[in-house]
């Protein structure tokens, strides 16, 4: 299969999450045609502060847009939280580990992520949460600790940051189509409904040059 969807996404992302259904549809709909290859962006990889009640504030409205645009549901319980540290980083490695042990599974994995962390408050920057959440789908304990802390893992964490920057990707979800090493189509930058986005891709596969 040459051609494939190239997902760049971060599982801390609230439009990714919310992006989440789409991309589910459209992988059950083409399977056995065109395979989703997922790339972390680093959403916010790296940060070291702590949230301030500014930052709550503008996460809660940016929550508070997603579900009314997509259905999804939050737990706001995540707000009473003291001295959060939004590092998406942990997060995007553990899909990157996901994607060295079993590359079928990363998009579930990551969507797993989200919903941990969105639907159910729980910490996805602690390795233990990670840890349990991969078992929960399925994965060796011991097998994703260790690829979870291996220099290669983290290697190609970093390596997604970079290539998703040298693509020009600034927000998330993005999803482009194409095949490895040759010229990628825009399917959407930022979060859009499955309307119409079935029948584009099938007009591109087609051979006509628009998605939209």
């Amino acid at each position: 299969m040459p051609h494939h969807f190239l997902y760049v996404a971060d599982p801390m992302c609230s439009w990714c999450y919310g992006f989440a259904p789409v991309i589910e549809q459209l992988a059950r709909h083409f399977d056995g045609r065109l395979s989703v290859k997922i790339m972390m962006g680093g959403l916010r990889a790296g940060n070291t502060r702590a949230m301030r009640d500014e930052d709550k504030a503008y996460i809660r409205k940016a929550w508070t847009n997603v579900g009314a645009a997509t259905g999804q549901s939050f737990d706001m319980a995540f707000f009473e939280r003291e001295g959060f540290v939004y590092d998406t980083e942990p997060a995007c490695r553990a899909v990157v580990t996901a994607r060295h042990l079993a590359p079928e599974k990363a998009l579930d994995f990551k969507g797993r992520i989200s919903q941990a962390f969105y639907g159910h408050n729980r910490d996805t920057t602690d390795t233990e949460v990670l840890a349990a959440i991969a078992v929960e789908a399925g994965f060796d304990d011991m097998a994703f600790r260790a690829a979870f802390l291996s220099p290669d893992v983290r290697n190609d964490t970093f390596r997604d940051f970079l290539a998703a920057k040298q693509m020009g990707v600034e927000g998330f979800p993005c999803l482009c189509i194409g095949e490895e090493g040759g010229q990628y189509a825009l399917v959407t930058n930022g979060y859009r409904p499955i309307d119409g986005m079935i029948e584009g891709v099938e007009r591109w596969l087609a051979g006509q040059p628009a998605i939209n």
